[in-house]
């Protein structure tokens, strides 16, 4: 059985999404993973796209999902990319969560979301390395 990794914010249009796509590109498909939101927005954050498309990641077929506790229970691995405000914060809703504190890109210049999705990657990988290491 393929282990799963989750990784939730409220919006699921920016952070969760990069962190999707980044360990889908770095895990070699070992792992199911998928993100998802508490409150997801209708389409993902057009500079998130522009961003992850600099570094070679095509973003333009993904869209935000809903949480739902089913991907709670299939995964092994839950992160929590940071939260705007206690009423919709994933965290509260997920036990053994991973949170990492990350901005959320919604409204911040094109600078600050590379700055978002480089600690994004670097955090993805430092998991990875993790799980690598927990076998």
């Amino acid at each position: 059985m393929t282990r799963g990794v989750l990784f939730v914010c409220v919006e699921n249009a920016g952070r969760s999404q990069m962190a999707e796509a980044f360990f889908k590109k770095y895990s070699e498909n070992k792992f199911n993973v998928i993100s998802a939101g508490t409150i997801p927005s209708s389409d993902l954050n057009p500079i998130v796209i522009e961003v992850m498309k600099e570094i070679g990641i095509n973003m333009e077929n993904q869209s935000p999902k809903i949480l739902f506790d089913s991907m709670i229970t299939n995964s092994f691995k839950t992160v929590n990319m940071g939260c705007m405000d206690k009423e919709s914060c994933p965290a509260l809703f997920v036990k053994d969560v991973i949170d990492w504190n990350i901005p959320d890109p919604k409204e911040k210049t094109i600078e600050q979301v590379r700055e978002i999705r480089d600690q994004i990657k670097s955090e993805v990988l430092s998991l990875i390395t993790s799980i690598n290491n927990e076998r």
